[in-house]
């Protein structure tokens, strides 16, 4: 889950109908600027679109003038003054540096065993956390607010972030025994007040970078904890699996991410699988959109529904999958299959989804089995596969994992 140089890459290449100019938006570090491993580029539009050209695509309107796109960082919609577009791309390949991206290495049990590098017995260090201020620029870090162990810093966003940053970082170590994003103890850094109005945040291979909204559709970033588990779990999948982001293995890299900024909220909040609201990005919408949260895992296509956004065009099973070379092949929207699958695994065995659908989702992600382009048939087969390593053939958490993948009508 990495990229190819800004200037390069053919992500970055607009939609026909939009006769647009690329234009590269590297991100600056210091007094340098460098192409680097981001997840935007800004198409200049000739003229906001007057009317739908996809539920999925972008849609302009009279009240907030923005053009919107989904395939951004949180993968809802990435959203500029108008005239000017964010889409946000994450591509398999190379860094901005053209040089590999370093992974952990192959799990050495055989897949299915249920002993995948995390599941060992290890002692996960404590998080080390620095959180920066922008300061409205888009240079990163930026200036150094909090470290680890100090008291708040009185910054609202920042001091959001600091927290989010921790609880993801408790939720693997304390369930999955993982030390930190990579393993082995990556220190945790996040950027806050990126950009004027900037409606987004995503994690850059290296570290958080969160926007403060526009307040018209969008609140400060940091305000929910599902995506800032959302956007670190890709890390943990960058770390790990390795997933290309593109096609059906896309999906699975974006439903990863909503798996376990689901499990974060829940972990942190004991919410058991009845209890949890099984939503992403809850509260991020300013009380003028229609709308609940970005995503939703028990209920995929019912997030929002509203005359800006359109309305949530992800599917709960097989038989409404989207076909499109948009979004990168529908990366955005086609998670909502696996998404499904794992809550409908959760909630057929109850009690608390980190325990073991988590641990069963986690061993197939981190076991060494998926190829970097898993369908959702190969990932449904390691899921089951780490069901009988954990837990036993035709155990009941073996039973739910097949009875969820076929009822989103993925063939194991």
């Amino acid at each position: 889950m990495c990229i190819t140089p800004p200037n390069n890459d053919p992500c970055l290449q607009p939609p026909r109908q939009l006769r647009a100019t690329v234009i590269p938006s590297p991100v600056k570090r210091g007094p340098r600027v460098r192409p680097r491993w981001i997840e935007c580029a800004f198409i200049r539009l000739s003229a906001p679109p007057r009317r739908l050209i996809s539920t999925y695509s972008r849609v302009g309107h009279a009240r907030s003038s923005y053009i919107l796109f989904h395939h951004s960082a949180l993968h809802t919609a990435a959203v500029g003054p108008p005239g000017r577009a964010s889409v946000f791309c994450r591509r398999a390949g190379c860094q901005g540096s053209a040089k590999p991206r370093p992974v952990s290495p192959v799990s050495p049990y055989p897949a299915g065993s249920g002993r995948s590098p995390a599941l060992r017995d290890v002692r996960p260090g404590p998080p080390k956390r620095s959180i920066y201020d922008a300061g409205g620029s888009e240079i990163l870090p930026g200036k150094l607010v909090r470290e680890e162990s100090e008291p708040a810093s009185g910054d609202q966003s920042a001091d959001e972030a600091y927290d989010g940053l921790g609880h993801t970082h408790r939720l693997f170590a304390d369930i999955f025994g993982r030390n930190s994003i990579d393993g082995e103890g990556l220190p945790l850094d996040a950027t806050v007040h990126f950009g004027k109005l900037y409606d987004n945040a995503f994690w850059d291979g290296h570290q958080m970078v969160f926007g403060d909204g526009d307040g018209e559709v969008f609140e400060r970033f940091t305000r929910s904890l599902s995506v800032i588990g959302h956007e670190l779990t890709h890390g943990v999948t960058q770390y790990s699996a390795g997933l290309a982001y593109r096609n059906q293995a896309g999906a699975i890299n974006e439903s990863m991410s909503d798996v376990f900024g689901a499990l974060v909220e829940q972990y942190l909040n004991s919410q058991s699988v009845t209890d949890a609201s099984w939503l992403i990005g809850e509260g991020l919408f300013t009380p003028q959109v229609q709308g609940s949260a970005l995503r939703s895992l028990k209920a995929p296509g019912t997030a929002y529904d509203d005359d800006v956004l359109g309305k949530d065009p992800q599917p709960d099973s097989m038989d409404s999958y989207v076909r499109t070379s948009a979004d990168n092949g529908g990366v955005h929207i086609n998670s909502g299959i696996p998404n499904r699958a794992f809550y409908l695994t959760a909630e057929t065995l109850g009690g608390n989804a980190w325990e073991a659908p988590g641990r069963i989702w986690y061993d197939a992600l981190t076991g060494g089995s998926l190829p970097a382009t898993a369908t959702f048939r190969v990932f449904a087969t390691a899921t089951a596969a780490s069901a009988v390593g954990l837990y036993g053939n035709d155990s009941p958490e073996h039973d739910a994992v097949r009875q969820a993948w076929e009822t989103v009508k993925v063939k194991l």
